[in-house]
């Protein structure tokens, strides 16, 4: 309590509820009110993280959208035009060129390392047919169908010959079947390697082939020009 001139004066006490505004320093009024907020009963109602990263990608989605419908003539609609002309285009792709492959093909060879007879062949397209898996009957029936030349001394049995090369081959000692050949051919070519699928006609046109070639009579080639008489 001061003293002034002999009187005594004395200061006015400060109570923590008078309305006198209290300074407090910036880093301790930070870490406590970060303590205050770290309190679990403040957070009982906020989205996990699966939650917040949804959140997140919708509203990227919807930025995405509306720059992209702002950009476009006719701004929404257009934007719809555009999206449908485009999977109409991917559709078109999609059916002209086939399921893309998922593993690369390594060869182009018509039959693998197993040594099978015509016979083997066949057995094993007409279960294929019967099980309705018309891709592997149908690679099976022209196996058989080249294995069935081989045998008959028609084409020279060679390893890695390819279903296009077996059936240009053929064609020309039988030539009234050269475009059924080249079908054939096409077909295995398709399923194989292409990513299409057959269905039962595909199958029984080779199989009426095979039938046709087991019957028909190769022509003689010719003498080779130059040959001494």
């Amino acid at each position: 309590m001061p003293i002034t001139g002999g009187v005594t004066t004395a200061w006015p006490l400060v109570h923590a509820n008078d309305d006198v505004p209290l300074d407090t320093p910036r880093v301790p009024a930070r870490e406590a009110a970060e303590r205050e907020l770290s309190n679990p009963m403040y957070h009982e109602n906020d989205p996990n993280l699966l939650q917040r990263a949804l959140d997140r990608f919708w509203n990227w989605v919807g930025e995405l959208f509306g720059s992209a419908s702002g950009a476009t003539p006719g701004g929404a609609l257009g934007l719809v035009a555009v999206a449908l002309v485009v999977m109409a285009l991917v559709a078109a792709l999609w059916w002209r060129l086939g399921t893309p492959r998922r593993t690369p093909t390594t060869s182009d060879s018509l039959f693998d390392d197993r040594l099978r007879s015509a016979a083997e062949h066949r057995t094993a397209a007409e279960a294929h047919a019967a099980a309705d898996r018309w891709n592997q009957a149908v690679q099976e029936r022209m196996r058989a169908i080249v294995r069935s030349l081989e045998e008959r001394t028609v084409l020279d049995p060679r390893p890695g010959r390819t279903a296009d090369e077996a059936a240009a081959e053929a064609g020309r000692p039988l030539p009234a079947h050269a475009d059924e050949l080249r079908a054939a051919a096409r077909a295995f070519d398709d399923v194989t390697y292409g990513g299409r699928s057959a269905d039962r006609p595909t199958y029984q046109r080779l199989t009426d082939l095979d039938t046709a070639l087991q019957r028909a009579k190769p022509q003689l080639s010719d003498a080779p020009r130059g040959a001494a008489g």
